[in-house]
């Protein structure tokens, strides 16, 4: 087997692991069982909040610490982390013990770029494509078979709640064991980079260079044979991908694009059981794995027509359109989840909406790095995620808690239903003016 190729497999099976969770779509059932002195409210206002917070305040801390440890200290850091949430979730009870292990799920979120980003210094650039949808694939996969393995025991009453999250708590550990035999990185981006050499191995010399110049290069080459750069090295080389990636107008426009439509997307997520058990308490009928399973796929499905759509090469403003639409059918989708006192017309709208930002956010991650010069795919991401947490936290504080408007489940999704359809309006606008601008400056070109 090629080495490139063991080498994806070795880390697809870590990321299929992390993602067998089927826990997760039955946690707020399992949160109000009885076992725990919670109330949905609290568990909505003072619980819930908590993972968008640590999100935030661990992501950007986390992109530079796994550059600088190499990746693979950071995926073993997210499969502790996920084996400390499932951890708590069995064997704790008190409200501060669930907003600690809100605090650490967060944290589990955060390691997620270690996974997507581990591979891109493990394979060469050849690869990329190849290793790219393997390793996004093996994430899918596992999503789908966490939500029907889980809607299926359960339907069978062969296991609760409860038992599912000690299936979780084993995938959890396993995927930490198994990413101690993920091999070592030898070099990041940032913090240790391989300096550029010469056919013969050396450091090139530079026209007029003397015989004085020769222990300098012995000790630039000791250097580079370690993979150490100064101090400054690393943040200056930052700083350089991010002014080369954000002076480009294009890549802001296609990033704050990105980074509203997924803000809205984890603020759907991350309350939608709380939604559905108000719509629906008895729990006799809930398919809320089956759901998950359904939208994944769906989801996958989307993301490949995405690629194909942007592999078509549709100009900015073509795609600008077609995401303002589907924005505005993302809030139509909402709409129906939250207004309908049918939970199956509430799966029905979730699901839509999740096959629309599979291909919302595909379009727009591909345009952003259609714009890129430099290999900072990672660096411009995770920017782009930070400013996503940002809206985050400052939509939850505004809509959720009761600093701000503390508003009932339904109003908060009727409120983030809006924030889709006036994201669609915007774009809009900006569709629009763009294109008389242009059509203005090609007629006085012609005159």
């Amino acid at each position: 087997m090629q080495d490139w190729l063991r080498i994806s497999c070795l880390l697809c099976i870590c990321g299929f692991a992390r993602e067998i969770r089927p826990s997760e779509p039955y946690l707020t059932e399992f949160l109000l069982n009885g076992e725990r002195n919670v109330t949905m409210d609290e568990l909505r206002r003072e619980v819930f909040p908590v993972a968008a917070y640590s999100y935030l305040s661990t992501i950007v801390i986390i992109f530079l610490i796994t550059d600088f440890l190499r990746y693979k200290p950071l995926i073993v850091l997210m499969g502790a982390s996920g084996t400390a949430v499932a951890s708590m979730l069995l064997w704790t009870r008190s409200k501060i013990a669930l907003q600690i292990l809100e605090a650490i799920y967060g944290l589990y979120l955060a390691t997620d770029v270690a996974y997507y980003t581990y591979i891109y210094a493990k394979v060469d650039k050849q690869y990329y494509p190849k290793v790219t949808a393997y390793v996004r694939a093996a994430a899918f996969f596992g999503k789908v078979v966490a939500g029907f393995s889980s809607q299926l025991l359960l339907n069978l009453k062969l296991m609760s709640p409860k038992t599912l999250t000690y299936l979780t708590l084993g995938t959890q550990i396993f995927t930490t064991l198994w990413a101690f035999i993920l091999p070592k990185v030898d070099r990041s981006l940032y913090f240790h980079r391989k300096n550029d050499l010469d056919a013969a191995g050396q450091p090139s010399p530079s026209v007029g260079s003397s015989a004085i110049d020769v222990q300098d290069t012995k000790s630039i080459t000791s250097r580079n044979n370690q993979n150490v750069a100064t101090p400054s090295e690393p943040f200056k080389l930052l700083w350089s991908h991010v002014y080369n990636a954000y002076s480009n107008l294009r890549v802001v426009q296609w990033s704050i694009w990105y980074a509203v439509n997924l803000c809205g997307y984890l603020q759907i997520i991350a309350y939608m059981q709380v939604l559905w058990i108000e719509i629906e308490p008895n729990m006799e009928i809930s398919w809320n794995g089956g759901v998950d399973a359904v939208l994944t796929s769906l989801g996958a499905l989307m993301a490949l027509a995405a690629g194909y759509i942007h592999g078509e090469r549709l100009k900015p403003l073509q795609s600008l359109l077609v995401l303002s639409v589907f924005s505005a059918l993302e809030g139509c989708a909402i709409l129906l989840c939250c207004r309908t006192s049918n939970i199956y017309i509430s799966y029905g709208g979730y699901i839509l909406f999740g096959a629309l930002f599979a291909f919302s956010i595909t379009v727009a991650s591909s345009q952003v790095a259609r714009y890129l010069i430099d290999e900072s795919f990672g660096l411009v991401f995770g920017v782009n995620t930070f400013f996503s947490l940002i809206f985050q936290t400052f939509l939850t504080i505004t809509v959720v808690t009761n600093s701000g408007f503390g508003l009932d489940t339904r109003g908060q999704y009727t409120v983030y239903a809006f924030y889709f359809i006036t994201a669609s309006c915007v774009c809009l606008c900006s569709v629009a003016v763009e294109y008389f601008i242009g059509k203005k400056a090609e007629k006085m070109v012609t005159e």
